[in-house]
């Protein structure tokens, strides 16, 4: 054997093994010990991930992976959408077949058949799958010719459609597991027993290719986790989730519609939602000229010509809502904020000594997101953006992402959540040079760690103008949204001629922050919605306190009671309709956080019988001013409780 027939494997110890060419990462877990082999999910080689059975051509750092390394769970849940297709071509042998991949909570897979699934139909492929499972089916990987791969799946049209995709000498690989044949890249766990705690969740339509000109496919979604406690955790997570549904609580509340004689995505503010985002956007804007913003507003459509100078026209007109004739030009919903504040930066003639300049909208942009997108609040096609567009030198990129990390923390304590933060680098089609995109990466590196703050790295994950730092939110039972982000972006002041004049009294090209601290209205108070179940801090509640008197005879003073908190500027109303129960309750089901209950003694003693919300029937009598301070107190220090 030659060395040309070897190839060295390095462990993450450090260690190196000499091995064969060929040699599979199952077969390097063998050699390292006969524990590893059996708890041996699948490997990463050179910081991909990969199945047990791919055979290693080169040299490479190798790492096995067992149910304690997180990577491997996205390679237990593809397994498991292939053990579902399995099931579902078992018990309907006509279904076509699409595809399953792993997704952040668990797996899908898409299939073509006449008739939507019931839960019936879940119910027995979840059965179905229990029994592929138990017969611990191994997945076998084969790499075939593309000639061999349309005899295989000849009659799967929906397989050959991707099958032409592939370039002529890129590799084709199938798995098999007992009697399920399917086209995938894997990887997968080395068989089917090692998926013993799985649960199958809904059934949806779906467009194939995400296409809604094609045909519409139904999807199942599912999801799997190693052991019985961390899906029993999950599925307890999915219920608490329901609940909090914005959807559902948004109705309950009267808080937004969405109608169809409007149009999907577009989101109705009701009154009692209207305040909520008046509340959140007043505090906004407040504290961003604190901190040294300009509000700048912008007109909602624009002449195409803006969008093709920013490049938006070129990369991104298939989400944009088509063009509109008039005067013999053609306008354009505005899908984002960004070209219009660089137009007011170039009115006039910038000093080195201006910057940094900082401008921020409310802005309200148009997106043609495709209806199998939408969801609720959460995803629309008319949205009002937290945007700004910060201009700095070069020299200042440090200094003003501190102050952004900054703001985000004060922000997001102010709204109770917890969030991380994600760094990402240059894709692969990013524009301009690669040198400069790295060295702003490397910047934006240096302000997290000597923050010593916790990121991950997006690799790969940037803008194509520039890198970006991104904030994720932790919700209350543990789910991420989508938050803030700031974009660094050195193509856009070329494209619009974005200068200032420095201290060597010469032109220089600024570079442009691209920052939302919130993101959009909708999608923030929809997470808002779920994040407090409905149940809003009193400072944003839509109604503050309602006054409930006794009975009849109490009515006069609960209206001069009632008076007063609203003289203080604290929302209020007065019910005195129905039984004194009834209110309670709609009071209870409406959320809001304080009840304050008029009857005879509070009327001679000036007093009021408080319920707080979430404490149940428990009273407590106050002197109505201390109440009232009491109430200014929370919105005034935006208390959570």
């Amino acid at each position: 054997m030659t060395n040309m027939d070897q190839i060295e494997l390095t462990l993450p110890n450090g260690d190196v093994l000499t091995m064969e060419r060929g040699v599979t990462p199952g077969e390097v877990a063998s050699s390292i010990g006969p524990g590893l082999a059996k708890a041996a999910l699948a490997a990463v080689v050179n910081g991909e991930t990969v199945g047990l059975m791919d055979p290693l051509q080169s040299n490479a750092d190798i790492r096995i992976l067992t149910v304690k390394d997180p990577e491997s769970l996205p390679v237990l849940r593809h397994s498991a959408a292939h053990v579902l297709a399995t099931a579902v071509r078992e018990l309907l042998p006509s279904a076509g077949i699409g595809f399953g991949p792993a997704i952040d909570e668990g797996f899908y897979y898409d299939f073509d058949v006449d008739t939507p699934f019931t839960p019936d139909d879940l119910e027995a492929f979840e059965k179905r799958m229990a029994e592929v499972t138990a017969a611990d089916q191994p997945f076998e990987r084969r790499q075939v010719t593309k000639d061999e791969a349309r005899q295989l799946f000849g009659d799967d049209p929906l397989k050959l459609e991707r099958l032409e995709e592939f370039e002529d000498d890129e590799v084709i690989t199938v798995y098999e597991n007992g009697p399920f044949l399917d086209l995938c890249k894997g990887p997968h766990v080395p068989s089917t027993g090692k998926l013993e705690h799985f649960k199958l969740l809904s059934g949806a339509g779906a467009y194939w290719r995400g296409d809604e000109k094609r045909q519409m496919l139904q999807r199942i979604y599912g999801t799997a986790f190693h052991s019985r406690p961390e899906l029993d955790k999950h599925l307890d997570r999915l219920e608490e989730a329901k609940k909090r549904d914005h959807r559902v609580i948004g109705k309950e509340l009267d808080l937004f519609s969405i109608q169809e004689e409007v149009g999907s995505g577009l989101i109705l503010w009701h009154p009692r939602g209207g305040i909520i985002r008046h509340t959140v956007e007043e505090f906004l804007k407040d504290t961003l000229l604190e901190h040294e913003y300009e509000l700048v507003f912008t007109p909602q459509v624009a002449s195409e010509e803006l969008y093709r100078i920013s490049g938006h026209l070129e990369v991104f007109e298939e989400n944009m809502f088509p063009a509109m004739e008039g005067d013999g030009a053609r306008f354009r919903m505005k899908p984002m904020n960004c070209p219009h504040h660089f137009m007011i930066y170039k009115t006039q003639t910038r000093s080195y000594r201006d910057l940094p300049l900082r401008f921020a909208e409310l802005g309200t942009c148009y997106r043609y997101e495709r209806s199998g997108t939408l969801h609720g609040m959460l995803r629309v096609r008319c949205f009002t953006q937290d945007d700004a567009h910060i201009f700095v030198r070069s020299d200042q990129i440090a200094e003003e992402y501190d102050r952004l990390l900054d703001l985000t923390d004060y922000l997001l304590k102010i709204f109770g959540y917890e969030y991380h933060l994600a760094l990402s680098s240059r894709p692969e089609k990013a524009i301009g040079d690669p040198e400069v995109y790295d060295q702003a990466t490397e910047t934006l590196r240096g302000v997290l760690e000597r923050r010593e703050a916790d990121y991950v790295l997006d690799e790969g994950g940037g803008a194509f103008y520039g890198p970006k730092i991104d904030v994720n939110l932790v919700d209350a039972i543990g789910r991420e949204w989508q938050g803030g982000t700031f974009q660094l972006d050195f193509q856009m002041p070329q494209r619009f001629g974005l200068e200032y004049i420095g201290a060597d009294n010469k032109p220089h090209e600024a570079v442009v922050i691209h920052r939302t601290l919130l993101g959009s209205m909708e999608r923030f108070i929809g997470g808002l919605i779920e994040h407090y179940g409905g149940a809003f801090p009193t400072w944003m509640a839509p109604e503050q306190v309602r006054v409930l008197p006794v009975g009849e005879q109490w009515n006069e003073s609960a209206r001069e009671f009632a008076e007063n908190l609203e003289q203080a500027g604290i929302r209020t109303s007065v019910e005195a309709r129905d039984t004194l129960g009834y209110r309670i309750r709609d009071a209870e089901t409406l959320k809001i956080p304080y009840m304050g209950v008029i009857g005879e003694r509070e009327a001679t003693n000036g007093t009021v019988a408080v319920r707080s919300r979430g404490i149940g029937k428990k009273q407590e009598v106050m002197d109505r001013s201390s109440f009232i301070d009491r109430v200014l107190d929370e919105i005034q220090n935006k208390s959570l409780c």
